[in-house]
């Protein structure tokens, strides 16, 4: 099947998480990745868990690249690196900043060889600024965000998210400076250097911090698992676990009121706005759990959405991926009998997803070089 990109060739000089994620989803709308690998690999080929020797972090996160391991302290690898780049349409790269400069191998280089090549870097603080040179793991970038101190149980410490969603976000946002910087690329001829820093996209993506700072002059307090801005918005105790509720209009909330055996309260000014009901949050939970607390998960989300009222029951990532919904929507994909989730976004009712599973180590080597006329120098 033939994707969105089909012709885009891209040369991916990334390792372990964001710019491989990145073009990982490049890949699965049809673009050509050759990742230009260390002779040890990248480093996620010796992170477990693994399945037949083979790390499931790279599997998930290579899908559809090939192989091409190049040594780029030697001078004749570093010559066939930049003579790759001469001939792609995008360079994507995670060197701390300044690292590919030195090399030679980085933006002003290539795309003075290359003047329509879309060159992205991605790293911890940017290029510039005075945070640049710092260490960036998705860790340090949550804690110095915002998101930490934003997120953990009420009284409690911050807590980091359960992902490396710095990492990922970063992954995401340079795929699409990408796309865009391909279509302006089309329109003008001329190529773009982009810039993706983990801390920016992740600060970015704060909304709710951002409108209680910016707008209200307050710091987010950490709510646990409710909305820090609305309410019913959030975690309730049940027989036997835990059910979701979002409420978020008046109407939902007499209907939520009626449900529970207490329709006054949809009448109690207290109550009548959903910034007044956050400030009055313990009393709202209160009567929600005197009722869900004697039903089980399960009794309590089907008479919750008998009702109409957004909820959910808080399920495992097993539970996740086994459901109907996942089969349906093919949210695992098996390439070559290994299990990958792809991008996610169906077009023309079709979920593209990359074609073939990660490659072996400089597996792909003859085939790369064939291609772009460049085996006599190899």
């Amino acid at each position: 099947m033939s994707g969105p990109l089909d012709g885009i060739r891209v040369l991916d000089l990334s390792r372990v998480l964001a710019g491989p994620y990145c073009t990982a989803l490049l890949a699965d709308l049809g673009a050509e990745i050759v990742k230009l690998e260390p002779p040890a690999g990248d480093d996620y080929r010796h992170i477990g868990p693994f399945r037949d020797g083979d790390s499931a972090l790279f599997t998930l996160n290579n899908r559809g690249k090939r192989s091409l391991v190049l040594d780029l302290k030697d001078p004749a690898d570093l010559a066939l690196a930049q003579a790759i780049a001469a001939r792609v349409d995008v360079v994507v790269e995670n060197f701390r900043p300044g690292v590919a400069e030195r090399l030679g191998l980085g933006a002003e280089a290539l795309r003075a060889r290359n003047p329509r090549l879309v060159y992205c870097s991605i790293s911890g603080f940017g290029q510039d600024g005075p945070f640049r040179d710092l260490p960036a793991y998705d860790l340090v970038v949550q804690a110095m965000s915002g998101l930490m101190a934003a997120t953990g149980e009420e009284g409690g410490a911050p807590l980091k998210a359960g992902e490396s969603v710095a990492d990922l976000i970063a992954g995401l946002f340079a795929s699409w400076s990408i796309l865009a910087a391909l279509v302006q690329r089309n329109a003008t001829g001329q190529g773009a250097t982009l810039d993706v820093a983990m801390y920016d996209v992740l600060f970015s993506m704060l909304t709710t911090s951002h409108a209680l700072h910016l707008y209200a002059g307050a710091l987010p307090a950490r709510v646990g698992n409710r909305h820090p801005l609305s309410t019913p918005f959030g975690c309730f105790a049940t027989r036997d676990g835990q059910v979701v509720v979002a409420v978020l209009n008046p109407r939902q909330f007499q209907r939520l009121a009626a449900l529970i055996g207490r329709p006054e309260i949809a009448e109690d000014p207290r109550f009548a706005t959903d910034e007044s009901r956050t400030r009055h949050e313990p009393e709202i939970r209160a009567a929600i759990e005197a009722w869900s607390a004697r039903l089980t998960t399960e009794e309590a989300v089907a008479a919750l959405a008998a009702e109409g009222l957004p909820t959910a029951p808080i399920w495992t990532i097993a539970q996740a991926a086994a459901s109907a919904h996942a089969a349906a929507r093919g949210l695992v994909t098996d390439l070559g009998g290994a299990p990958v989730v792809g991008q996610p976004v169906r077009f023309d009712g079709a979920k593209p997803v990359a074609a073939t599973p990660a490659p072996r180590l400089d597996g792909d080597r003859e085939a790369v070089l064939r291609e772009l006329g460049l085996e006599a120098t190899a």
